[in-house]
């Protein structure tokens, strides 16, 4: 099985969100559209109503800020709306009636990331929309071992970064059963009424992870936020 093919194996849990048992999917690139997008940013112009002097959409990533690759550089996709599909399967149950935005990263191999951005009405719902997505995080092992028994998961918590209004990071790996690992980062910040997630992944396990590379992108995407 070729690397493109075994790369971010949560994809994998994308498809069988909608019919269990999906083969793997490749590595997410700049070119991948959410073709839900139209019901994600219909609520844009209210959003922007009420931003008051904080009415520009946050700041993303640019390719340079991400984790250091060894031997790619990386790419930057233009930000689009919606939610990409390498995070919905953990975060599918948080997802309704926000506006957000998002960005792909990719190398030329296998590893590729993802920052998605929200920006709700106030800091309030701003805090509890990011403890549900930490909880989804928290989750998401657990629920990709009961929507597919052939994948083991499990995950690790890095803990709180003190940037803004808080963030922190996880560490989630999966192996199918036919062999193919994979290491996941991912991470969820805010500041003020923006709530931002950022997903780094490639094969491996816990021990290829950038964690502390990591942890600093996760701290400038807060940073840009506002």
């Amino acid at each position: 099985m070729s690397k493109r093919t075994r790369a971010a194996s949560l994809t994998t849990f994308v498809a069988a969100s909608v019919a269990f048992g999906a083969v793997l999917a490749g590595p997410a690139d700049a070119t991948g559209k959410d073709t839900s997008a139209s019901k994600h940013t219909s609520t844009n112009a209210s959003a922007k109503a009420t931003k008051g002097k904080t009415s520009a959409w946050p700041k993303f990533l640019s390719a340079s800020q991400l984790p250091p690759h060894p031997s790619s550089s990386w790419t930057a996709g233009k930000v689009t709306g919606g939610v990409p599909d390498e995070l919905r399967f953990c975060i599918q149950d948080t997802l309704p009636g926000y506006d957000s935005r998002y960005r792909d990263f990719r190398t030329d191999l296998e590893t590729n990331a993802q920052q998605l951005t929200f920006v709700v009405g106030s800091s309030a719902k701003a805090k509890a929309l990011a403890t549900r997505l930490n909880k989804d995080i928290r989750a998401c092992a657990t629920r990709i071992e009961q929507s597919d028994p052939e994948t083991e998961a499990a995950l690790k918590d890095y803990g709180k970064l003190s940037v803004e209004e808080g963030a922190h990071a996880y560490g989630l790996h999966t192996e199918t059963s036919w062999g193919a690992t994979d290491i996941n980062l991912y991470s969820v910040g805010r500041d003020g009424r923006a709530v931002t997630l950022v997903r780094w992944a490639q094969m491996g396990d816990f021990s290829d992870a950038p964690v502390k590379a990591f942890k600093k992108t996760t701290t400038t995407a807060v940073n840009k936020l506002y």
